[in-house]
């Protein structure tokens, strides 16, 4: 399948202005870190035709996605912008139930000449197609086209990267169910890339857990306050006490807090851990997982969620 955008033909009067834009733009996105979290990959393939000023781009596959859907798989499509244009989008058919997709679908980006496409930014954004609610971010790629030599015809695996702006930190949890004595234990044990709330760019962290039954709140428990971290240990243990008949209807909403000496203490990020109606398909299987392997400590990371 082609589809094809026309990249405008004059070009703005204030060429400095927009070459020193793109050179920031381009900085902003040069980025050779290793995601923290993997979040699947990408294969695609790019070409210049120096005689007709035209980018094909070939997205071809993706591999190992994270299950965003309650029956443990994905829909997945990508959305293609050139930045800093983001009105001009992309996108791919949707597959379905699959953490494995083949696309092999291609796309022109015609009237771009060498120069211009220098100072711009291919931004690669899979998301999981929801019928029913906002589609899921899956994960993302930013590739500067200053770094692609078109002298070649270049293919890439690229592992995505979560989306940043969703970006509130990990959380490492330990659940424990044990039906003969009703004990349900949970572990914060440390989390890692937290997002800033402080003017320092730090936060000081601390986890607030809730155990509900249904709708109502029945017990509440904190741990103590990590002064200047993004990456706290905690490993602190919360026990519980809920009866076999009651583990369906429980939940646990784990919230990491920062402190505030003067102001009101602020979300960093939660989860839902539950049986059914939690954060996510990963928080979901945690559960489940719990509830299979009774007497058991099984160990997940987590990706927290904004409110």
């Amino acid at each position: 399948m082609n589809k094809s955008i026309a990249g405008q033909k004059q070009e703005h009067p204030s060429m400095a202005f927009w070459q020193n834009r793109s050179i920031s733009l381009v900085d902003m996105y040069i980025d050779n870190s290793e995601p923290t979290e993997n979040v699947g990959q990408i294969h695609f393939s790019l070409e210049y035709d120096f005689q007709n000023t035209t980018l094909i781009l070939k997205i071809m596959q993706g591999k190992d996605l994270p299950p965003m859907d309650m029956g443990g798989t994905s829909d997945p499509y990508v959305r293609v912008t050139l930045l800093p244009d983001k009105k001009h989008r992309l996108e791919t058919k949707i597959k379905r139930r699959t953490l494995n997709p083949r696309w092999n679908e291609t796309f022109y980006f015609e009237g771009f000449p060498i120069q211009k496409l220098q100072s711009r930014v291919l931004h690669l954004h899979v998301f999981d197609y929801d019928r029913f609610s906002r589609d899921d971010s899956i994960g993302e790629v930013f590739l500067p086209l200053c770094q692609v030599d078109f002298s070649e015809k270049p293919v890439f695996w690229k592992a995505l990267k979560p989306p940043l702006k969703d970006k509130c930190g990990e959380l490492l949890v330990s659940l424990c169910y044990h039906p003969t004595n009703s004990t349900l234990t949970l572990i914060a044990l440390k989390a890692r890339n937290l997002k800033a709330k402080d003017i320092n760019g730090k936060s000081d962290p601390y986890v607030k857990v809730w155990l509900y039954f249904g709708e109502k709140r029945v017990e509440k428990r904190k741990t103590p306050v990590y002064k200047c971290t993004l990456e706290p240990v905690f490993n602190e243990t919360f026990t519980f006490n809920v009866p076999w008949e009651k583990i369906r209807e429980c939940s646990l909403d784990v919230r990491v807090m920062d402190f505030d000496n003067i102001g009101r203490n602020e979300l960093i990020g939660r989860i839902s851990l539950t049986g059914k109606n939690s954060t996510g398909a990963s928080e979901t299987k945690h559960w489940q997982d719990m509830i299979t392997k009774p007497r058991q400590a099984v160990v997940q990371w987590h990706r927290l969620k904004p409110e």
